[in-house]
């Protein structure tokens, strides 16, 4: 999360600059910056997390990080109040602002690998699917991404542009009272930057709880490996039985998603 964190590096905060102009130059520099947003799939995501037992474990602990990458750029921010010369505030807020909507973005998009709906088409198309997600905070809108121009309208459409924007803009005037000094304004910058992403990834979770996944052994099929354990035997292409080997693991004891309980 920290790597989202500064993703935007000097760009972000030439872009902040502009948060006057009505957000336009901070919506461009999120579009511009989303498909550098490292997302993990499910498989890497497992490996990382191998005691999740479920989607929904595995959920709760990627929001458990955001929300706490969150909270410190919104504490962050709140302590540079206290400097003796403070920087220019408005454009720390406008640069806060980017930070936390990557990583909030970062989230969305793992969490559709998490419930097996990850968006589909290139990385720019992808992009552009999470970014509306997170504008309107819920999951991405599968039956519009069924054929290729329904991706690409995603991915570059005028619709998401201004929906980005408006909830750029809106979240920029929610960090206004961190500016308070006396270390008041970096509490509440990590209070209300917490309750967001919390409130923003239950949305988001919700809604993709609701639908069923795109392939139901995708839980199963992204299970880490154990190291040490014995391939059962499989058959050649003859039909023989091909000896067990030993390899660097094979999957464990499968947990099933919540799907498939019944099926």
């Amino acid at each position: 999360m920290a790597n989202v964190a500064r993703l935007l590096g000097t760009g972000g905060r030439a872009a902040a600059k502009g948060a006057g102009s009505g957000g336009r130059t901070l919506t461009e520099q999120l579009l511009r910056a989303a498909p550098r947003i490292p997302v993990r799939d499910l498989a890497a995501l497992r490996a990382q997390h191998p005691d999740a037992a479920d989607p929904d474990q595995l959920a709760d602990l990627l929001v458990t990080g955001a929300v706490r990458a969150s909270a410190a750029l919104g504490a962050g921010v709140g302590a540079a109040a206290m400097l003796p010369v403070p920087p220019a505030m408005p454009v720390e807020i406008a640069a806060e602002t980017l930070a936390v909507a990557a990583v909030e973005v970062k989230l969305i998009a793992e969490l559709h690998q998490v419930y097996g709906l990850p968006a589909p088409g290139s990385t720019t198309q992808r992009a552009g699917a999470y970014l509306g997600a997170w504008a309107n905070r819920r999951g991405i809108d599968t039956g519009g991404l069924t054929r290729p121009a329904g991706v690409a309208a995603l991915a570059l459409g005028a619709e998401v542009r201004q929906r980005v924007r408006r909830r750029l803009t809106r979240s920029s005037l929610r960090r206004l009272p961190s500016m308070t000094p006396l270390l008041v304004g970096a509490g509440f910058g990590a209070t209300a930057n917490r309750r967001d992403t919390r409130r923003l990834a239950g949305q988001v979770r919700a809604d993709l709880r609701s639908r069923p996944p795109a392939d139901r052994s995708y839980w199963v099929a992204a299970a880490p490996l154990v190291t040490g354990e014995v391939v059962p035997p499989d058959r050649s292409e003859s039909g023989r039985p091909v000896r067990g080997r030993r390899t660097l693991g094979r999957h464990p004891r499968q947990h099933v998603g919540p799907w498939d309980v019944g099926s």
